[in-house]
């Protein structure tokens, strides 16, 4: 039975509320909600000094006092985001670095600087890895670019292969894959050179993004090769998860946000790693965990990629989810 053209206008109308929905949770409620709580600082100056700062939290700031060794060491391993050194007499030092999230470190750099000035006058500002505002945007912009690229190169083959009839073997996919993070990565370094000739385009940062680019590629065709096109209502809106949550620390957002959002987008493992890569620090914890993330995307995407149809009745059925029929390599 024909349905009423009302009730399809009703329908249409519902389904983009609730991509309204969708959008405004996981791009402008994320920015919207941002506030600071328990951001992680140090602290380097005399006891009783550093015990009646610290003693001002918890709150918008979480204070480790710490000799001032051991206090940029925290800030190098990026378990602080800045550090306030109050040497003996009037002298105050704000300590902050490029290699960590630009988002805690402003945070940070504004809330030490403002105490540091209400003890001992304006401090002095010191930036370990210098970063310009390229670097600062670079590692997230490559992760999102990566994403994005892997995701158009697996829907195009899907599509391809649909409109032409033709069939997608394993030896397709994995060249789709890998072909895809080769380009991407290409990509990324073209945009790197453009926006900032002094960002490094070293063996383990051209390697990195290829394995960012490779694992998402890997991701994305497995989902795709299984759900087919329905994999996009998964695949598309992640893609804005990048910039609205993936850029942010943990402490700035939303416990909600910080749960179901940031605690496991890849984006930010990817993003954070390419950071301490860039700015020269490839023994930040970060990365190691990163590492972990995306090898581990790959190692669950390419097997399922690459699977063989489970018999030859599969290989002549076309695909339920967008009708390209799967065939062994040819």
């Amino acid at each position: 039975m024909t349905r009423p053209a009302g009730a399809l206008a009703l329908v249409a109308a519902v389904v983009g509320a609730l991509v309204a929905v969708v959008l405004g949770f996981l791009t402008f409620g994320a920015q919207a909600t941002v506030a600071p709580d328990h951001v992680p600082v140090a602290v380097a100056a005399p006891p009783e000094i550093a015990q009646r700062i610290a003693a001002h939290g918890p709150g918008q700031l979480a204070w480790t006092v710490a000799s001032p060794a051991q206090a940029r060491q925290l800030l190098e391993d990026k378990k602080v985001y800045g550090v306030l050194e109050l040497a003996p007499g009037p002298a105050a030092t704000v300590v902050t670095s490029g290699a960590v999230n630009p988002a805690g470190t402003q945070v940070a750099q504004q809330a030490l600087t403002g105490a540091a000035t209400a003890l001992a006058g304006v401090p002095k500002q010191e930036v370990l890895h210098p970063v310009g505002l390229a670097g600062r945007v670079a590692p997230l912009a490559a992760s999102a670019l990566a994403w994005i690229g892997a995701l158009v190169a697996g829907l195009a083959l899907t599509q391809l292969a649909k409109r032409t009839g033709r069939t997608i073997g394993a030896g397709a996919r994995f060249l789709q894959v890998t072909g895809a993070g080769v380009l991407i990565t290409a990509v990324v370094a073209g945009f790197f050179a453009l926006w900032d000739s002094t960002l490094p385009l070293t063996a383990d940062v051209l390697g990195f993004v290829f394995l960012a680019a490779t694992a998402f590629a890997a991701l994305q065709a497995a989902l795709l090769r299984v759900l087919g096109l329905r994999a996009m209502a998964v695949l598309g809106p992640l893609y804005l998860v990048a910039p609205a949550v993936a850029g942010q620390v943990p402490e700035l957002l939303n416990p909600a946000y910080r749960a179901l959002l940031w605690s496991w987008t890849p984006f930010r493992f990817a993003a954070e790693g390419l950071r301490s890569l860039l700015q020269g620090v490839p023994g930040a914890p970060d990365v190691t965990t990163a590492l972990w993330v995306l090898g581990a995307l790959l190692a669950a995407g390419l097997p399922v990629t690459l699977w063989p149809a489970r018999s030859a009745r599969q290989e002549a059925e076309p695909h339920l989810a967008d009708g390209v029929v799967e065939v062994g390599v040819h």
